[in-house]
């Protein structure tokens, strides 16, 4: 069964003065402020799509990392999930950068870096973001 999940934006003004909200709609845990600062250079505070974005693609992978190494007999104790995702104003988005941590006991190296390789080609919101130019992946454990 599918799932869908909600988020609703407001936006007053134009594109360089204007400023708006997010607000997680499914979850309804928070309303976060968004402008167009934030997004092309310093946050202060607030948020942007990038963010947002970094947050979904670290969770996506951690829970498909997790999901894959335990189908596979090793599951894992921990995994820590570091994404960065670069914005150029006038380009979009250019480079989404993933650091993986995680404590496997019992899983060589090369097989972590397999199963981690494997969670960043196959997780849904890598599908999602195939457009980006770069996504890259530093894997290790730990």
């Amino acid at each position: 069964m599918a799932t869908t999940r909600k988020a609703d934006t407001h936006w007053e003004g134009s594109l360089m003065d204007g400023k708006g909200a997010v607000t997680l709609a499914s979850s309804e845990i928070g309303t976060f402020d968004v402008n167009w600062p934030a997004r092309s250079a310093e946050p202060n505070g607030v948020t942007s799509p990038e963010e947002l974005i970094a947050a979904a693609h670290s969770t996506c992978y951690s829970m498909a990392l997790s999901h894959g190494l335990a189908q596979a007999g090793t599951p894992p104790t921990s995994v820590d999930t570091h994404a960065e995702v670069d914005f150029q104003p006038g380009t979009g988005i250019t480079e989404i950068r993933l650091t993986v941590r995680a404590s496997v006991p019992g899983l060589s190296a090369e097989d972590f870096q397999a199963a981690a390789e494997n969670a960043k080609a196959n997780c849904p919101v890598s599908k999602a973001l195939a457009g980006v130019p770069s996504i890259t992946l530093d894997a290790a454990l730990v």
